[in-house]
């Protein structure tokens, strides 16, 4: 089967197209025919140096999936051939979904929403259940709560429409050009990072305190949220927080560092969403497999609205 290999460590010139061997289903995995992939900001710090990771070039990386199930496992009691599925793949050690076929464990492997369109359900596995565990189960996010999202870009943007479903009241910080898009996703107010001070907004524009903070930025991000926040709050983030924390403690605030835990969940909570009309993914631009360098450097570089996709059967 074909896949673009990492030769090495190192910047998008390290990928090349290489025929490698098609992997065989074990005993509770399913073989999957991979129709769709897209590139996240783990790809490109996995690619740069991702030894971290358990990855050891020459390795096929990439951790979005939808597809079409070929082969199933002797013990596996959920999926049959040609079930249409999505997931994130893990990454530790594991071949990734830049190529023809990949295989799971079932238990990470979700049935693809009916309405979606590959490239469409492959925008959403590892971005849509950060998001829906950052908003709900680590969030707790309740209706009429007012939650703050550092950065509406690719976990982000569903993270704002996660939390809009729920009923929260959500004001998220965006680029210049996502600005309009993430108010029409179900931000009440949308604020441009570039130009706008958010604490300024929030104080100004706001008569309530935020409930709930999601960050997706990093830095000192979170504790520079802490003078907008309410007595108990919860903080969720993805990135290892910065900074001096003062005063802080004194609001009696929770704060949680969040690597998502591959499991099927949240894929299923999100296909619910997505069938009801509550939850669309949100693309940039679809790229075939072999253009994944340009991809790669994309999603590296600024000015996205969305995710970019990879498209590996050339729908």
């Amino acid at each position: 089967m074909q896949a673009m290999v990492i030769t090495d460590f190192g910047d998008t010139d390290v990928f090349e197209q290489r025929e490698i061997e098609k992997p065989s289903p074990g005993p509770t995995e399913v073989l999957v025919r991979v129709h769709a992939s897209s590139v996240n900001p783990v790809d490109y710090k996995i690619r740069q140096a991702g030894s971290w990771a358990g990855i050891s070039p020459p390795a096929v990386i990439g951790y979005d999936v939808s597809g079409v199930v070929e082969a199933v496992g002797e013990a596996v009691t959920d999926f049959d051939v040609d079930d249409e599925v999505f997931y994130t793949p893990e990454i530790f050690g594991e071949q990734g979904s830049y190529t023809e076929y990949h295989v799971a464990d079932e238990t990470i492997v979700a049935r693809k929403p009916e309405n979606l369109s590959h490239a469409e359900a492959a925008a959403l596995p590892l971005a849509g259940a950060t998001a829906w565990e950052a908003i709900v189960t680590r969030g707790d996010v309740a209706a009429g709560e007012t939650v703050l999202i550092h950065g509406a870009g690719g976990v982000g943007a569903h993270a704002v429409q996660i939390a809009a479903t729920a009923g929260a009241q959500v004001i998220a910080t965006a680029s210049p050009e996502t600005v309009e898009q993430t108010e029409n996703l179900g931000a009440t107010r949308a604020i441009d990072y570039e130009s706008e001070d958010f604490v300024d907004v929030i104080e100004s524009e706001f008569d309530e305190s935020v409930d709930l903070v999601f960050d997706t930025v990093g830095g000192e991000t979170l504790v520079e949220s802490t003078d907008i926040m309410k007595p108990h709050g919860r903080m969720v983030t993805i990135l290892e927080p910065e900074g001096a924390w003062g005063t802080a403690y004194q609001k009696n605030l929770t704060i949680q560092m969040l690597f998502l835990e591959r499991d099927r969940r949240p894929l299923d909570a999100l296909r619910h969403l997505v069938e009801r009309g509550q939850l669309e993914p949100v693309i940039d631009s679809v790229l075939p497999l072999e253009e994944v360098p340009e991809a790669h450097e994309m999603v590296e570089g600024s000015g996205l609205t969305g995710k970019v996709v990879l498209d590996v059967v050339g729908e």
